[in-house]
């Protein structure tokens, strides 16, 4: 797929199909990330992956969480809460790897991070790979955050679900580029 095709076709895959990336299409997706704008070259991220049985005990951590935070919870909505992982084969957990630095803020290593992600996003579209980006609360708990290795310095910016194979893409909405596209002039 050309690169101007990837990009402005590209949409979020909500229901990802259940087939694993292989190495070298994860090796593709992997090397887009490296290449997103990074002021002083600091690579304020890293990734996590987690497929097969890791899912479960992703799923498993979640809950954990959801019960501190509310143990009366049914077991219903236990069961809802594990089964949220198992959307799709593969989650890269993007992390946000903030340093100190005189002339790198950290909203500018967020946003490097945030490059990364979308990089990623587009590099699975290419190659056919249904891709979603999620957060919600399970990204931001204190459990969460312990439970993946998450330290002090690091945010956690996301949940990349992928997966290939009968995942469908929805027909990208078409956007007016003046409706958010104006040139500023002095006064």
């Amino acid at each position: 797929m050309e690169a101007i095709e990837a990009l402005i076709n590209r949409v979020s895959i909500p229901r990802v199909g259940s087939e694993l990336p292989d190495d070298s299409e994860l090796e593709i997706i992997f090397k887009a990330a490296l290449r997103a704008p990074d002021h002083a070259q600091l690579r304020p991220w890293r990734f996590l992956t987690i497929s097969g049985d890791d899912l479960f005990s992703l799923g498993e951590l979640f809950l954990e969480a959801q019960l501190q935070d509310d143990a009366a919870l049914s077991n219903v909505a236990q069961v809802k809460v594990k089964s949220k992982v198992l959307r799709a084969p593969l989650i890269v957990v993007a992390i946000a790897s903030l340093q100190k630095h005189p002339k790198v803020p950290e909203i500018e290593q967020m946003l490097s991070a945030g490059a990364a992600v979308q990089n990623m996003l587009i590099a699975a579209y290419a190659q056919h790979i249904g891709a979603i980006w999620r957060t919600g609360s399970m990204a931001y708990h204190p459990v969460v955050r312990d439970g993946l290795g998450v330290c002090e310095d690091e945010k956690i910016i996301g949940y990349i679900y992928m997966g290939k194979g009968e995942s469908k893409a929805r027909v990208p909405t078409d956007l007016v580029v003046e409706d958010y596209v104006s040139q500023w002039k002095s006064v």
